[in-house]
């Protein structure tokens, strides 16, 4: 990782689908390798974090300030209206931009050039800016319109990474099937780590057998 990579950081989007430990967990990640993080939430990804993770929506900055207190770099917290925010702007700096989970509305929003939000805007910007764009879908089934707008996407240049955990590394623990999405995120975002044992170095249970 360059110096400069590591100041720019990503620009990471939460949103209403299920799996907002996919988003939690990259975001730790990043920060723990010293990338600073711009945190875009949706009202939906609001909710979604309450639901599924017991966060305090109520008290939305205070909140990502606990969460993500103590680690290699800072995570900074836009509220998702503040259209006028840095990275609404193509000149404001960063690697690329991640949304995990991404639910089929933003998905649709992005393929379509909207910008009702500035999680939307500031994906139309990476976009713009020929960066990376990386979308992690959670959704099922899938119909035509959902199949044609990652199509577009993917032929954009986009990165689609669904949110469908493989099995040959003989996961544990729920955490385990999290580390393993949020890896091959990493890997789409030309990140080295350790999350998971690649196809061909064995299992990580294979001792206890």
């Amino acid at each position: 990782m360059s110096e400069s990579a590591a100041k720019r950081g990503w620009i990471v989007g939460l949103t209403g689908a299920s799996g907002a430990a996919y988003g939690v967990r990259l975001v730790e990640r990043l920060l723990d390798m010293a990338y600073p993080v711009h945190l875009l939430i949706t009202d939906a990804g609001w909710r979604v974090l309450k639901e599924e993770l017991d966060w305090d929506a109520a008290k939305r900055a205070a909140t990502i300030e606990t969460k993500f207190a103590g680690r290699n770099a800072r995570a900074t917290y836009y509220p998702i209206q503040d259209i006028g925010a840095a990275v609404a702007s193509g000149t404001f700096r960063v690697n690329g931009m991640v949304v995990a989970p991404c639910s089929m509305g933003t998905l649709a929003a992005i393929a379509h050039g909207l910008s009702d939000n500035l999680l939307e805007r500031a994906a139309d910007v990476t976009l713009k800016e020929g960066r990376k764009l990386v979308l992690v879908p959670r959704e099922t089934p899938l119909h035509a319109i959902h199949l044609e707008n990652m199509l577009k996407l993917a032929r954009m240049g986009v990165s689609i990474v669904p949110a469908s955990p493989g099995l040959y590394h003989r996961a544990q623990t729920v955490e385990e099937l999290v580390d393993f999405m949020v890896g091959k995120t990493l890997d789409s975002m030309g990140i080295d780590h350790e999350l998971y044992r690649r196809w061909g170095e064995g299992s990580p249970h294979d001792e206890a057998e």
